[in-house]
C-alpha cells in the first residue's frame, strides 16, 4: 500500500479526488500530536492531581516531588477555599424581623451583610431590590438580604426608605437612608455597586465612580453613622433595629 505522505503522482491524483487526505493535513496532525506528547511528558504527574489524589500518592514521591506536592496541595486548598467562599450565597434573600439578629448581627466574622429595609409600596425600593439581586449573583461571597421595614423597626416611616444597612462582625459599617442617600430614583446598578464597595462590602472591578457628582452623597462611613442627628433623622434611626 502506498504511503499517503509519499510525494508521488498517483497519490497526488488520489488527493484530488478526496480519496487521500491532503498531504499537509497529515503532517500537521502528526506535528500537533508530537507537541502534545512532549508537553505531557514535561508535566509532573502531581500537577494533574486533585487534593485527594495528592494525599494518596504522597508516599510514592521522592524528596523533590514532595516539595512540589506540598506546593500543589496548598494551591488546591486555596482554590477550594476560594470556591467555597464564592458559593456561600448568590441571591437576595427575604428575612423577617425575628431573623434579624441571627442573619445579620450574628453572621460569621468574615461575612459582609447587606440588608435592605423596604416596603413594596415605595417604587424606589423595588428598583433597589432589582439591583441588589444582580449584585448578589455577581458577589456571592457577600450576604444580601431584604426585609419589610416594619418587621424590623416599629413605625418606620416610608420617607426613610429605601434603607440599606451594611454590617460586618455584627457592627454597622454603613447606612444609606432615603432616596437621596441611595442615589435617587434613576439609580443604576453600577452606582449601587460602587457605594457598597466604598464601605468595603464588595471588591468591585469598577475603576472610577459611575457618577462622580453623587458619589460623596452616596458614600457613608462609620463617622457618618455617629454624626449629629436632628429630630428629623431620629425617626429614621436604624443603629439598633429591634423586632416589631
Amino acid at each position: 500500500m502506498q504511503d499517503p505522505r509519499e510525494d508521488t503522482e498517483w497519490n497526488d491524483t488520489l488527493r484530488r479526488f478526496g480519496i487521500l487526505p491532503p498531504k499537509g493535513k497529515v503532517e500537521d496532525e502528526e506535528e500537533e500530536m508530537a507537541l502534545y506528547l512532549q508537553r505531557e511528558a514535561e508535566v509532573k504527574p502531581c500537577e494533574r492531581m486533585n487534593l485527594e489524589e495528592l494525599e494518596e500518592a504522597e508516599d510514592g514521591f521522592d524528596e523533590a516531588d514532595r516539595k512540589a506536592v506540598e506546593m500543589y496541595r496548598q494551591q488546591r486548598v486555596e482554590e477550594w477555599k476560594c470556591l467555597q467562599r464564592r458559593q456561600k450565597h448568590g441571591e437576595l434573600r427575604e428575612i423577617c424581623g425575628e431573623q434579624y439578629v441571627q442573619e445579620v448581627t450574628k453572621a460569621p466574622e468574615d461575612a459582609w451583610v447587606v440588608i435592605h429595609l423596604y416596603q413594596p409600596s415605595v417604587p424606589m425600593c423595588l428598583l433597589v431590590n432589582e439591583h441588589l439581586s444582580l449584585l448578589a449573583r455577581k458577589f456571592p461571597e457577600a450576604k444580601f438580604l431584604k426585609a419589610l421595614a416594619n418587621s424590623c423597626i416599629q413605625n418606620y416611616q416610608d420617607r426613610c426608605l429605601p434603607t440599606i444597612l451594611v454590617y460586618k462582625t455584627g457592627e454597622l459599617k454603613g447606612r444609606f437612608v432615603g432616596a437621596a442617600e441611595c442615589g435617587g430614583r434613576d439609580l443604576k446598578v453600577e452606582e449601587l455597586e460602587w457605594k457598597l464597595a466604598e464601605v468595603g462590602a464588595l471588591e468591585t472591578d469598577l475603576e472610577e465612580p459611575p457618577r462622580k457628582d453623587i458619589v460623596n452623597m452616596m458614600t457613608l462611613s462609620v463617622q457618618n453613622i455617629s454624626a449629629h442627628e436632628d429630630s428629623s433623622t431620629k425617626s429614621c434611626d436604624v443603629r439598633k433595629p429591634h423586632i416589631a
